[in-house]
């Protein structure tokens, strides 16, 4: 059912929230690894170990999430995994061992990104695929907040309060979050008996036979991989290579995302007066254009400012590819939006996974293997944008 327009902001607000837990709970305790393995007595490798472990649980948690929320209705299942996201954030801040906090970081994302795919589903129960992109730029607005203010407040908690307190705040947003869907957001899709949870195998594999589907989710996937790669390899990148003092990474990393918001918000205006498909088509050839753009620069040295640049125009244009692809990759899938929903969130999240961890793994003492990875990200996304189109 469609919102009234007086309740389109409470939805947004609702819905943006839900899907901002997941950048909030990386983006805040990344500042807190030396004090977590000061306090649980471990190595660094071991606390990043739990990042990996996060993204492995959303990765996989969707997959479960998107079908149950296609037999059971979507609040049902929403309620629930922001429960299990709670109850998981109490048990990291106040884990005795690094052994148990890898394991309630891993069963936090399995709650947390109850949020993610649920809200795109609901949003495809709303609207047809041309308003869900208008939407899905809506819904970064309020998430692509998570990424610039997480970092320094989770520092600020940490520092005044300790590392947990970090944790106990994301318990508390999503206890927040978990009232605001049972009292404020409405039911968008009736429970489905037709819908067999012993199928879901089957299901994902008549999802993915869909070219509309498939070609949209994995170039939307393969683009997104190069932002997580970003997000890994940037840091030595532009603070140990190029020299950027910490403070000033902080300032470019918030302008990347500040313009990864501003393209979203451009997107929601021109999609008013072009269809979705002529506007992806612009976005993955800057996506082309810059990743090609950031191989050339290790041959030709660009410098720090050549680079920066690039870096802006790959992440910020983002901001028109993320939504627009996944409202077609949704477009065709009305019926099964949740499953649709969550086979687009873990291909993006696998991908994810592969390309940063391609950067983890090499220890690389110049920017080639970053702008490599990018370079690849964008091509690779471009050439799969080509292929199909939703009408």
């Amino acid at each position: 059912m469609l919102p009234h327009k007086n309740q389109t902001l409470r939805v947004v607000l609702i819905l943006g929230s839900v899907t901002a837990l997941t950048p909030l709970s990386v983006d805040m305790y990344l500042s807190t690894f030396p004090a977590i393995a000061a306090d649980l007595k471990t190595d660094m490798s071991h606390v990043e170990l739990s990042l990996t472990l996060f993204f492995i649980g959303i990765a996989t948690g969707q997959l479960f999430f998107g079908p149950l929320s296609d037999r059971f209705g979507r609040k049902l299942p929403l309620m629930g995994g922001l429960l299990l996201a709670a109850l998981a954030s109490f048990l990291c801040a106040v884990t005795p061992d690094i052994g148990s906090f890898i394991g309630f970081r891993f069963v936090q994302a399995l709650g947390i990104c109850a949020g993610t795919v649920i809200a795109r589903a609901m949003v495809r129960d709303m609207f047809d695929h041309h308003e869900a992109a208008r939407f899905f730029s809506l819904l970064m607005l309020v998430m692509g907040l998570a990424p610039i203010l997480a970092p320094a407040a989770g520092s600020i908690l940490s520092r005044f309060f300790g590392w947990p307190s970090v944790f106990y705040f994301i318990m508390a947003a999503a206890l927040l979050c978990l009232v605001a869907v049972l009292v404020l957001l409405p039911e968008t899709q009736a429970p489905n008996r037709s819908v067999r949870l012993t199928k879901v195998f089957h299901t994902y594999l008549d999802i993915l036979r869909n070219p509309g589907f498939r070609h949209y989710a994995l170039a939307g996937a393969c683009a997104q991989a190069g932002m997580f790669a970003y997000i890994t390899g940037s840091p030595y990148v532009l603070i140990d290579y190029f020299g950027v003092a910490p403070e000033h990474f902080g300032l470019i990393f918030g302008l990347n995302a500040v313009g990864l918001i501003g393209f979203s918000q451009l997107n929601r205006y021109l999609l008013k007066h072009h269809d979705f498909n002529r506007i992806l088509r612009v976005a993955f050839s800057v996506i082309l254009f810059a990743g090609l753009g950031l191989i050339a620069g290790t041959i030709f040295n660009f410098g720090l400012v050549g680079v920066a640049l690039l870096l802006f125009a790959y992440v910020a244009s983002l901001g028109m590819v993320m939504p627009n692809a996944l409202a077609g990759a949704l477009a065709e899938e009305g019926g099964r939006a949740g499953a649709a929903s969550a086979l687009a969130g873990s291909l993006q999240f696998s991908a994810a996974f592969v390309s940063s961890g391609l950067i983890g793994l090499i220890h690389a003492t110049s920017p080639v293997p970053l702008m490599l990875v990018m370079g690849v990200c964008g091509t690779g996304a471009f050439v799969i944008s080509r292929r199909r189109t939703v009408a």
